[in-house]
């Protein structure tokens, strides 16, 4: 039987488009590569709060992760805590003086550790940032965006970081604020206090993360 020349031409056409549409297929599925990361114990969540007088006490709380997700060389999503035992107070003169302080921010005055041992935040977006701004991060080149919560609510929260992998390497740095009183931490906001009783509602936070990959 002889094979039709148009025919075989048209057959062998067809059989070329499967090929390419196949292997275009092939290309697009292949999954990327993704690898988690763990902070180590130098990551910190530096805190300030402020009197309406301007003074101010500061200190630090730990964070920890092992739920970082970094894809095609991008941090992709997780999650953080932040355990609330391990608040401490930089300024106040004394170690009596910074126990308190401590006690009190952890009390249901505040943090309610007793209800709520951990601070989280879950990471649902990382886009590129390229400007600058007054309470930036210097060299921001992400934008993040996520969930934080404590006093078990959530709220979503927004801040430029300036975020570097190394190698098996993985650093963020950055500045952010926060007002207490969308979580319902009100202490101390009443209206008509006295300047030097009034405690303003924003928190400023400065987040250092450092980690490796698992």
């Amino acid at each position: 039987m002889k094979t039709n020349p148009v025919m075989k031409k048209q057959f062998l056409t067809l059989l070329t488009l499967a090929t390419l549409f196949t292997a275009s297929c092939t290309d697009h599925d292949e999954p990327t590569s993704a690898t988690s990361y763990r902070l180590d114990e130098t990551s910190i969540a530096q805190w300030k709060g402020y009197l309406k007088t301007g003074y101010f006490n500061e200190g630090s709380i730990g964070v920890e992760s092992n739920s970082l997700l970094v894809e095609d060389g991008k941090v992709k999503s997780g999650s953080f805590t932040l355990p609330l035992s391990s608040i401490v107070n930089f300024n106040l003169p004394t170690d009596e003086l910074k126990h308190q302080l401590v006690h009190h921010l952890q009390s249901a005055d505040f943090f309610n550790m007793a209800l709520h041992p951990n601070v989280a935040f879950e990471i649902m977006s990382v886009s590129p940032y390229s400007g600058s701004a007054p309470g930036v991060i210097s060299g921001a080149n992400f934008e993040v965006t996520g969930h934080l919560t404590l006093l078990g609510k959530s709220n979503p929260v927004t801040f430029p970081a300036r975020i570097s992998l190394n190698g098996d390497s993985f650093t963020l740095e950055a500045l952010a604020t926060f007002d207490r009183t969308l979580w319902g931490m009100n202490y101390a906001t009443e209206p008509g206090l006295p300047d030097d009783a009034s405690i303003k509602p924003g928190i400023d936070v400065h987040l250092k993360l450092a980690g490796k990959k698992m």
